[in-house]
């Protein structure tokens, strides 16, 4: 029997995007140090062990507090419980600085002027918002287009034209 994890699949069916990890697995090292492509896999495949790990442990954690969403300090909780307390400050220190970074992200983009609007600029931008959406999918073959009855029925006051016609 497989392997399972937490919602069921199989654990080969989780993996990590293969060049974010390679591109993070040659910043860690110096620049003459080469690494294989079967070391890279193992590399990739122990991060997704850990994270499953780490997952796992916050879930019970959380559900020890008969809490329902797994929040940061569940995750810290786990790395204390599962050994890796040494690494709670700095995993803490970039969870700030993510919170930082993720606050100056909405702050310095498109949802600043949101509030300087009046009413109608928000609505002006909204009605524009749903058209440009409208169009993106009518444009596309996603929705297919439903028989227009009229055009079914050729205009009289137009003669029809046939491929063998002559203009």
């Amino acid at each position: 029997m497989e392997p399972m994890d937490i919602v069921g699949k199989a654990k080969e069916d989780a993996s990590l995007p293969k060049a974010t990890m390679t591109k993070i697995i040659k910043e860690m090292l110096p620049p003459d140090v080469r690494v294989a492509r079967d070391a890279q896999d193992l590399l990739i495949e122990c991060c997704v062990e850990f994270i499953n790990l780490i997952s796992s442990e916050s879930n019970e954690v959380c559900n020890r507090e008969e809490k329902r969403t797994i929040a940061p300090e569940h995750v810290l909780k786990a790395l204390e419980v599962l050994g890796f307390g040494e690494y709670i400050e700095e995993v803490y220190a970039a969870y700030e600085q993510h919170k930082l970074e993720t606050m100056d992200t909405l702050k310095s983009g498109k949802w600043t002027n949101v509030a300087e609007m009046t009413e109608e600029e928000a609505l002006a931008e909204q009605q524009r918002m749903f058209a440009e959406a409208r169009a993106r999918m009518n444009g596309g073959a996603t929705i297919p287009k439903q028989p227009d009855p009229e055009a079914a029925i050729p205009n009289q006051s137009e003669p029809e034209l046939s491929a063998n016609s002559q203009l």
